[in-house]
């Protein structure tokens, strides 16, 4: 095998079995994961899914992760907090601790870079986050994460198993929630059935270009021209919660978009966020329109066989026509020519 080729195969194995839980109390995370993790129980509460705080500029607090070994073998495992961000799967995801740290990732820090668990026994791991003066208002999201590196002997790589816990953070200030919906592109497809509809497509982009993590609802519709055929999509799926400065690609399908030669099709986003009191507040929707063709080719067939038609009737009606009267001249031809013949047969005798 190739050096390329094999390198090429073991980074994706590697990228392949590096997993990530950012669990609530993952108490189990597959075969290969002999530990779980959890929030400690103290005066932010207990039992908590994840850590939610809000911290002012300058501000700080230490909490902590406990980590239980369910596991017949003693554990050594690293700690480090990491940055959130929203994958293409619409999960939150955390980066890895090689990679560079602008939030939480950076703001948080674990007691120490490793723990030691025993076979059954449970380890708290203090962690602090101190957000420095001047740090933008809004949300930020990352996790404190526990992982384990082992080889992997059948594929000859080691192996990250990660195991992590999210935090939510809010730094106080100024709260600016906002959505906009961009790069609207709508298609249209039909059969060759001159009288039925066909199915289109909107495609757009939604972008939290506000300081807080935004959810939001969405309806999409279309409509033909004049505002005639009113098609309306199925049940749109709601967006995964987006971070601040993310963005989710949509593609919605529309059926029964009249074949009407064009159509318009809209969608509208109503954004919702957390407010300080921990309330859900929608906001005024946001919309964006798109048109396309909805041409009805099997029409359009139609009306072009039937006009090569009748312009080849025409055709043949004038070419008939113009037979007829050459035979017709040619006939007043020969009764000139006989009558002049007769005339010149007689003209001797009268004489």
């Amino acid at each position: 095998m190739h050096a390329k080729k094999a390198i090429a195969l073991a980074t994706a194995a590697l990228t392949a079995a590096i997993t990530l839980l950012v669990a609530p109390a993952a108490d189990a995370a597959g075969d290969d994961v002999t530990w779980a993790v959890r929030t400690a129980s103290n005066d932010y509460g207990a039992a908590r899914t994840s850590f939610h705080y809000t911290v002012s500029p300058g501000g700080s607090l230490t909490d902590a992760i406990t980590v239980a070994n369910q596991g017949d073998e003693p554990l050594e495992l690293g700690v480090y907090a990491a940055d959130g961000f929203t994958t293409g799967a619409g999960q939150l995801d955390l980066l890895r601790a090689d990679q560079r740290q602008h939030g939480v990732g950076a703001w948080a820090q674990a007691s120490a870079q490793s723990v030691a668990v025993a076979p059954g026994a449970t380890a708290e791991v203090p962690f602090t986050i101190s957000v420095p003066k001047g740090s933008a208002p809004g949300d930020y999201a990352g996790g404190i994460v526990t992982t384990l590196t082992q080889p992997d002997q059948a594929q000859g790589i080691a192996v990250d198993r990660r195991l992590g816990i999210r935090i939510s953070l809010r730094v106080s200030g100024e709260l600016q929630p906002a959505l906009a919906v961009t790069d609207a592109h709508a298609h249209w497809r039909g059969g060759l059935n001159p009288f039925a509809s066909g199915d289109a497509t909107l495609s757009y982009t939604i972008r939290n270009t506000g300081n807080t993590t935004m959810d939001a609802a969405q309806s999409v519709a279309a409509s033909g021209p004049f505002g005639l055929f009113h098609a309306k999509a199925a049940h749109v799926a709601a967006p995964p919660s987006l971070l601040p400065g993310e963005s989710w690609k949509v593609t919605v399908p529309i059926h029964g978009v009249a074949a009407a030669f064009w159509f318009t099709a809209t969608t509208s986003v109503t954004p919702k966020f957390v407010d300080a009191s921990g309330s859900t507040n929608p906001l005024p929707a946001v919309s964006a329109t798109a048109t396309g063709a909805a041409v009805p080719w099997g029409l359009l067939l139609i009306i072009l066989v039937i006009a090569a038609l009748a312009v080849a009737g025409a055709l043949l009606q004038r070419r008939r026509r113009a037979r007829a009267k050459l035979r017709e001249d040619e006939r007043v031809q020969e009764a000139v020519e006989r009558a002049l013949a007769e005339a010149n047969e007689k003209a001797p005798a009268d004489s």
